[in-house]
């Protein structure tokens, strides 16, 4: 299409016989342009963040505190039950003692009744305090 067509003026020669048509803002003029940062006031505020994890940290404290005097009652528990039967554990391991120091003498006997002068018992080295024997010594068959 021609510019006489598009301009509807008939018969132009040139470009310079055309006239001036400008673009300009609509009646009223445009609407202002947003240019700066517009951040919404969404969310709590930061004393109510700090508010909130203070608490819930006070609160976890309290219920470790809880836990920690729970725990320490039943580790008093169980040294009061060790405290408790501790006696009796003593009594059955010198029964048992008692039995095995009988064999180890009875074969200690045998063993050394060729032997003159030995007594049966008696301790080696002569220090004057008694020593249980140490674990395994009662044991001749391991030897």
């Amino acid at each position: 299409m021609t510019e006489a067509v598009i301009r509807n003026k008939p018969g132009m020669a040139s470009v310079k016989d055309m006239p001036i048509l400008q673009d300009g803002p609509p009646p009223g003029g445009f609407p202002p342009v947003r240019y700066a940062r517009r951040i919404p006031n969404k969310g709590p505020s930061a004393v109510a963040i700090f508010l909130a994890a203070f608490g819930a940290f006070s609160w976890g404290m309290y219920q470790v505190g809880k836990g920690n005097k729970i725990r320490r009652a039943l580790k008093e528990e169980k040294y009061a039950s060790r405290r408790a039967i501790l006696p009796v554990l003593q009594a059955e391991e010198d029964e048992r003692f008692v039995k095995e120091w009988k064999k180890y003498l009875e074969y200690e006997a045998e063993v050394m009744k060729d032997v003159p002068g030995w007594k049966v018992g008696e301790n080696v080295y002569n220090s004057g305090k008694w020593v249980p024997p140490a674990t395994g010594e009662l044991r001749p068959d391991v030897w």
